[in-house]
C-alpha cells in the first residue's frame, strides 16, 4: 500500500482499562440472574455464555489492534524504514506478535473451560469454572500492558507523521542544518514551518502543497544532515536520508555560500559527494543560498573552484536568496521543470505507453492551393488596437508606481475619483450615523431634481385651494362645546355609580362576632356561661333576625383560639416544621421532575428483562 493513513488506528487503552471495558460489556449484555432451582444444564449455559462472551470481546478488541497497526512488508518501502529509524523494527514486531499470542492464549483458555464446564455438577461449582475462567484471561492482558502501552505511543506518533505520497510529484529539500530550507519551503508552499536562527529546529519531516502548470506538488522539508559516517548518524538525520532513499522527487541540496550556518563551504561540498549515491536517477539541483549576504561573483577562486566542481557533474547550480525572495521562484520552476521532463522519459521507456500512442494523432492541414489566406481582422478592430498602441506609448504613471516613488510617504486616497459639482467636497467627513439614522439608507442622487418637483406641486396645490379650510373662530366655538357636554356625562356617569354602590348596602360596616355576642349578654358582673339553652338560642335567633341582613366572616382556623399574634406567628411555623419531613418522603406526581435519590436504583443496578434500554 503505497499511501497509509495513519489517523484512523483505534485507541489502545492500557491493560487496567482493557480489563473494566471488556468485563463491564460482558455484565451488561449478559443474563444476570440465576437460581439454584434451575435445571443443571440451564445453569451451565448461563455461566458458558458468560465465558464465551468475554472470549470474543477481548478476540475482537485485539484483532482490531493487529489490523489496525501497518505491516511492515504490506506498506511501501519509505514508511516501513521510516517506522524503523522511529520506533525500532524489530521491537514493533514483537510487540504485535505478543497481543496475538495473548489472543491465541485467551482462545485456548475458554476453550478449555468450556470443556470442564460439562463437568460442573452444581451452581456453585459452575460459577467458581466461569470465575476461574474469566481470572486467567484477565491474568493474561496485564502481562500485556507494557506491549499496550508502547503500542498507544507508537499510535500517538504516527498519528502526528505528515501525509507524504512517495509516488506523487515531489521536490525534496536538503542539506545542512541552518542553511535556509524551511525559510524556502515558506515561501513557495503554503506550510508555517518554525524557522530559528540555530541548528536542528527542523526535527521531523515537513510537508507543503503547491500547484504549478496547473498540478498539484509536494514540498518536503528534512532535518539538516551532517557530515559523518551512517552508523553514526541521529534518528533526526536518518528521517532525512530515508526520504532522499525512497522518494522519486527532484533534489535540491542547499548550500549557505555565506558560511553563516557554521559549516564552510568545503564541508558543504564534502557532505554533497558523501551522499551523492541517494541522488542517483533524481533530478539535482544545488542551490546557492544567501546571495543577499554575499554573491557568487565575490567568492574568492578557492571556492569558485568548488562550485565549478558541481557543473563539472552535470549538476545544475542556481543561485537565490530567501530573505529578498530573489531567484526563488526561477529555482522552484526549473526544479518542477526536470522532474516533470524525467516522469515523462520514464513514462515514454515503459510498455503502456504503446497502448496511448497509437490512440493519438494529430492532424497538420495542408495548402489546397498556392494562395495565401491570412487572418481577416476586420477595419474597426485594426484601429482601435492602432488607437490604442498610440495611447500605450504615453507611459501613464500607475497607481504603483507612485506608491513605490514615495514609499512610506504614499497615502491612498479611495476619494480622488470621485465626481461631485464642488471639488473642495472630496474631503470632507461624512458621519455613518446622523441624527440616530444611517445616513446611507437615504442617499439619493436626484434628491435636489425632487425637491423641486415637490415644492412646485405645492404652489400649484395651494393654487387650487386644496388647503383652504373653514374659520378658525367656528372651530373654536364648536370645540368648546363639545368639551362643556362630555364633562356633564362624566359627573352623570359619577353621580350613577354612587347611587348603585349605596343601594347594595355593600359599604355598610360588618359587626364581628364578639360584638353580637356583647350586645346578647346582660350587663351583669359576672359573664355569661357558654352553654346555651334551647330557650336562649330561639331568642338569639329572633333577635338577630330583627337585625339588618349583615355579612357574618368567620374567623381563619389557624387564628381560631389564639389571642395575641405572637402564638399565632409560633403556631404557623411549626405547622410549616412539621410539615417538612412529610412532602419530602412525598411521592412525586407526574408534573415533578425532580428526582431525589442520587442514584435511581432503576438506572444504575440489575438488568431489566425485556423492552428498550436505549436510556441506560
Amino acid at each position: 500500500m503505497a499511501h497509509y493513513n495513519f489517523k484512523k488506528i483505534t485507541v489502545v487503552p492500557t491493560a487496567k482499562d482493557f480489563i473494566d471495558i471488556v468485563l463491564s460489556k460482558t455484565q451488561r449484555k449478559t443474563p444476570t440472574v440465576v437460581h439454584k432451582g434451575y435445571k443443571i444444564s440451564r445453569i451451565r449455559q448461563f455461566y458458558l455464555r458468560k465465558i464465551k462472551y468475554t472470549q470474543q470481546n477481548y478476540h475482537d478488541k485485539l484483532s482490531q489492534i493487529i489490523t489496525d497497526f501497518p505491516r511492515l512488508e504490506d506498506v511501501h518501502p519509505f514508511y516501513a524504514d521510516l517506522m524503523n529509524v522511529l520506533y525500532d523494527k524489530d521491537h514493533y514486531k514483537l510487540a504485535l506478535g505478543q497481543i496475538n499470542t495473548a489472543r491465541n492464549l485467551i482462545d485456548n483458555v475458554a476453550k478449555d473451560y468450556a470443556r470442564l464446564m460439562k463437568y460442573g455438577d452444581s451452581l456453585f461449582r459452575c460459577k467458581q469454572l466461569k470465575r476461574a475462567a474469566l481470572g486467567r484471561m484477565c491474568t493474561i492482558m496485564k502481562r500485556q500492558n507494557q506491549s499496550l502501552q508502547y503500542l498507544e505511543q507508537v499510535r500517538q506518533h504516527l498519528s502526528r507523521l505528515p501525509s507524504i505520497d512517495p509516488n506523487t510529484r515531489t521536490l525534496l529539500v536538503c542539506g545542512f542544518p541552518n542553511v535556509g530550507k524551511s525559510s524556502f519551503m515558506n515561501k513557495v508552499t503554503r506550510a508555517d514551518v518554525d524557522v530559528q536562527p540555530y541548528a536542528f529546529t527542523t526535527k521531523s519531516l515537513f510537508v507543503g502543497h503547491m500547484d504549478y502548470k496547473y498540478l498539484r506538488w509536494q514540498v518536503v522539508d528534512t532535518p539538516g544532515v551532517l557530515d559523518h559516517p551512517l552508523e553514526e548518524r541521529n534518528t533526526i538525520e536518518m528521517q532525512a536520508i530515508t526520504a532522499l532513499a525512497h522518494l522519486r522527487s527532484a533534489v535540491l541540496y542547499v548550500t549557505d555560500i555565506s558560511e553563516q550556518c557554521g559549516h564552510t563551504l568545503e564541508q558543504q561540498v564534502e557532505l554533497f559527494n558523501n551522499i551523492k549515491p541517494l541522488f542517483s536517477n533524481k533530478p539535482l539541483i544545488v542551490v546557492l543560498n544567501k546571495i543577499d549576504v554575499i554573491r557568487p561573483e565575490d567568492l574568492s577562486e578557492e571556492r569558485k573552484e568548488l562550485l565549478k566542481g558541481f557543473e563539472q557533474e552535470g549538476v545544475t547550480i542556481l543561485p537565490m536568496s530567501t530573505f529578498s525572495e530573489e531567484g526563488v521562484m526561477d529555482v522552484r520552476n526549473t526544479a518542477c521543470d526536470l522532474l516533470l521532463a524525467q516522469r515523462v522519459e520514464v513514462k515514454m521507456k515503459s510498455k503502456k505507453v504503446n497502448d496511448i500512442v497509437n490512440r493519438l494523432h494529430v492532424a497538420m492541414p495542408t495548402a489546397r492551393d498556392n494562395k495565401a489566406r491570412p487572418p481577416c481582422i476586420p477595419q474597426a478592430v485594426l484601429e482601435k488596437k492602432k488607437a490604442m498602441d498610440v495611447e500605450g506609448s504615453k507611459t501613464r504613471k500607475l497607481a504603483v508606481d507612485v506608491e513605490r516613488e514615495l514609499g512610506e510617504d504614499y497615502y491612498l486616497d479611495l476619494r480622488q475619483q470621485w465626481d461631485l459639482k464642488n471639488k473642495e467636497e472630496k474631503g470632507d467627513v461624512i458621519p455613518e450615523i446622523f441624527l440616530g439614522k444611517n445616513i446611507a439608507d437615504y442617499i439619493d442622487p436626484d434628491i435636489m431634481k425632487k425637491l423641486e418637483e415637490l415644492e412646485k406641486e405645492e404652489e400649484l396645490r395651494e393654487a387650487a385651494g386644496v388647503y383652504e379650510s373653514e374659520s378658525e373662530e367656528e372651530l373654536d366655538s364648536e370645540g368648546e362645546e363639545i368639551k362643556n357636554k362630555a364633562a356633564e356625562i362624566r359627573e352623570k356617569r359619577k353621580l350613577i355609580v354612587k347611587q348603585h354602590r349605596e343601594s347594595k348596602g355593600t359599604n355598610r360596616p360588618i359587626i364581628p362576632r364578639k360584638a353580637l355576642a356583647k350586645q346578647d349578654e346582660p350587663m351583669t358582673g359576672r359573664k355569661r356561661s357558654r352553654s346555651q339553652t334551647p330557650a336562649n338560642a330561639k331568642r338569639r335567633r329572633s333577635n338577630t333576625a330583627s337585625v339588618t341582613p349583615r355579612s357574618q366572616s368567620r374567623v381563619s382556623r389557624d387564628q381560631s383560639g389564639l389571642s395575641n399574634p405572637e402564638k399565632k406567628q409560633k403556631a404557623k411555623t411549626l405547622a410549616k416544621t412539621v410539615q417538612r419531613k412529610m412532602n419530602r418522603m412525598g411521592k412525586a406526581g407526574e408534573a415533578d421532575r425532580m428526582i431525589r435519590t442520587k442514584m435511581p436504583k432503576h438506572l444504575f443496578s440489575g438488568k431489566r428483562k425485556g423492552g428498550k434500554t436505549s436510556r441506560r
